[in-house]
């Protein structure tokens, strides 16, 4: 299975695509879409779907997944996130692609065993996950590439579950 990670920000939104089994992981890509705060927020949004929408016809995923929206201390960060996760959304569903969407609990504890890791640990297991010889330059990458992870393994986990049953 193909899948599409994406860490949505208004600055950087993190994107990663992993081919995997559930339980073995193979970066395909991953990368960042930057955008300027001097841009009005409509100007971003629409580079970010262009992008995203590119990424998703040069890769060809079968799934995507997002985190979940967190609450933030500052409204209007979090409204602009809740934007950037609705401009991903809509690029994943005009592909007919298959979605999952995540706690940020749910992708440490599936990357990295544990809900309340730091953002150093899960880029350790991510690298390690992945056996990588280099480091995914991207804070915001990793992240996506976390999210990929973490709806592989859930899927694989599905798929587990209802051969028994």
């Amino acid at each position: 299975m193909r899948v599409l990670g994406i860490d949505c920000g208004t600055e950087r939104t993190g994107y990663g695509v992993i081919e995997s089994d559930g339980r073995s992981h193979r970066l395909v890509a991953a990368g960042a879409i930057v955008t300027s705060p001097k841009q009005p927020l409509g100007a971003r949004l629409k580079e970010i779907a262009h992008q995203l929408r590119e990424v998703i016809r040069e890769h060809a995923p079968d799934a995507a997944a997002v985190e979940e929206v967190f609450h933030a201390v500052n409204t209007q960060t979090a409204l602009k996130l809740a934007h950037v996760r609705g401009v991903a959304l809509l690029a994943v569903a005009e592909a007919g692609l298959e979605m999952g969407e995540y706690s940020a609990l749910s992708v440490k504890r599936s990357v990295v065993g544990y809900g309340r890791a730091e953002k150093r640990q899960v880029k350790m297991m991510v690298h390690s996950l992945l056996d990588l010889e280099e480091t995914i330059a991207s804070e915001d990458a990793c992240d996506a590439v976390a999210v990929a992870i973490c709806h592989a393994t859930h899927q694989s986990t599905k798929r587990r579950l209802f051969k028994v049953i």
